[in-house]
């Protein structure tokens, strides 16, 4: 194939069933890895989630309402890796300040704080009742 398209084509694309989902799996893996060595607010996030989900688990509400607890707490996680990810990407062009990179950066810190917010909301609206 002769196509501009696929001047660049990815390495791993011939990969298909479970030799692709191996792969996927380890680059996953690296992922997870490296947002824990190097990112300090995925770890706070990370230890918020091993302090609460246990909670949920044993808190006396229904089995939906223990995955929403957890969930809220993944999305959390979820966002603050695509945040790191935007982040990084914005550094790989250069570590100048401009407005634009910053109101990426900005924008990835606001979705990480509104993941909060509703886990927050999340936790309160399910766990407020227990209290009363």
């Amino acid at each position: 194939m002769n196509s501009p398209y696929h001047i660049n084509q990815n390495p791993h694309q011939g990969n298909r069933g479970l030799a692709r989902a191996w792969h996927a799996a380890k680059i996953s893996w690296c992922g997870l890895v490296y947002a824990f060595q190097q990112e300090s607010a995925f770890r706070q996030e990370l230890t918020l989630f091993v302090l609460l989900a246990p909670i949920a688990a044993v808190l006396p509400i229904t089995l939906f309402e223990k995955a929403l607890l957890v969930s809220s707490l993944m999305m959390v996680l979820v966002i603050e890796l695509l945040n790191s990810s935007v982040e990084a990407a914005i550094d790989r062009i250069s570590f100048d300040h401009h407005d634009l990179s910053k109101r990426t950066k900005d924008l990835g810190s606001a979705a990480v704080v509104l993941a909060l917010l509703v886990a927050a909301l999340v936790w309160a609206a399910v766990c407020i009742p227990l209290i009363l």
